[in-house]
């Protein structure tokens, strides 16, 4: 079984900066992707970000350049480093994986807020 448990969510003035942590259980992390996704109010859920287990990365385009994805193997952690937030960053931010056999995970959510 797995479960993922994120943090660091928080209000944050336009052009600030927040590092959201996601905390993994069970075995073998380092061998699978993990994944950020955020969900706005009213809005679908939409993939942010992607490290697979060789460490290669993805973000999407409208955060590429401003949102980095990281992860620590050892502490069975993925972080989320975002810069230069936006008010449109607004939502509920999710850590993801999806393993055989076990299926899908998602953590609860953290909500960042991104308001003057």
């Amino acid at each position: 079984q797995v479960q993922l448990v994120e943090s660091g969510g928080d209000l944050v003035q336009p052009g600030g900066s927040l590092r959201l942590s996601c905390a993994a259980s069970g075995s073998g992390f380092s061998s699978y992707n993990m994944d950020w996704y955020r969900q706005p109010s009213g809005k679908q859920r939409e993939l942010v970000a992607r490290i697979w287990s060789d460490g290669s990365t993805y973000v999407s385009d409208n955060v590429k350049g401003r949102f980095t994805i990281s992860r620590d193997n050892g502490k069975k952690m993925v972080y989320l480093q975002m810069n230069s937030l936006k008010p449109e960053d607004s939502a509920v931010y999710y850590c993801y994986t999806n393993r055989p056999i076990i299926g899908p995970t998602w953590g609860q959510g953290t909500q960042v807020t991104v308001s003057s």
